[in-house]
């Protein structure tokens, strides 16, 4: 067995490692962390920007990885405790969002104001016990290259956003939405499509999204 095993498998020794990265209760890095090894342990691509008034928690046990002339706005937060963010080259998160990993977004696709996309659910499987204590319900969400998101929505777990499609403004995405769609509302529902044959933007024939 490794030594990192040996660590993971004996409680007391894991949790005071965790205390030791960051504190109780409170899932952002202490500031030894933020400044003597996250800098060491995440990529970030040239002329990427992350505005001095966001939050990031990151800590190094997941990746955090942002490409070349991406921006995270100000008053952002993003946090990779419960899974890796990675951020393609050009991705812009808007003002006031919030991104909690797992996440990936591909190059080119971005957030508007105040967009809340979380890869992981509170379970609350146990009805006995307090939701904030269970296991979460760990589920990866991409937003592929291109594909934006309206300012003030929600994307949930697990969902994926398929290439330069657009979400509106408001919008709560329930389900994945297919390439290079747009779709609006809550639940999101798919009320366009792209047509490469004539080249426009038409309305979708599935009644299920109608």
């Amino acid at each position: 067995m490794s030594i990192l095993s040996k660590l993971k498998s004996n409680p007391k020794v894991k949790d005071f490692i965790l205390l030791l990265l960051r504190p109780r209760r409170n899932p952002r890095p202490r500031l030894w962390v933020r400044l003597f090894v996250n800098p060491f342990v995440h990529k970030r691509g040239k002329e990427s920007k992350i505005r001095r008034r966001s939050r990031i928690d990151v800590f190094p046990w997941n990746r955090f990885e942002i490409g070349r002339l991406t921006t995270i706005e100000d008053f952002c937060t993003v946090n990779n405790g419960s899974g890796d963010v990675i951020l393609g080259d050009r991705v812009r998160i808007g003002i006031g969002s919030v991104v909690i990993g797992p996440i990936t977004m591909g190059n080119g696709s971005g957030l508007g104001q105040h967009v809340f996309v979380a890869g992981f659910n509170h379970g609350f499987s146990d009805a006995s016990k307090n939701s904030s204590i269970q296991p979460l319900d760990i589920r990866p969400v991409i937003i592929e290259d291109e594909a934006h998101i309206g300012a003030n929505s929600v994307v949930l777990a697990g969902i994926r956003v398929g290439k330069r499609s657009q979400i509106g403004a408001g919008s709560v995405v329930t389900k994945d939405i297919p390439p290079f769609s747009v779709a609006v509302g809550n639940p999101a529902r798919v009320i366009k499509q792209y047509n490469p044959e004539t080249g426009k933007w038409e309305k979708s024939n599935n009644k299920k999204d109608l």
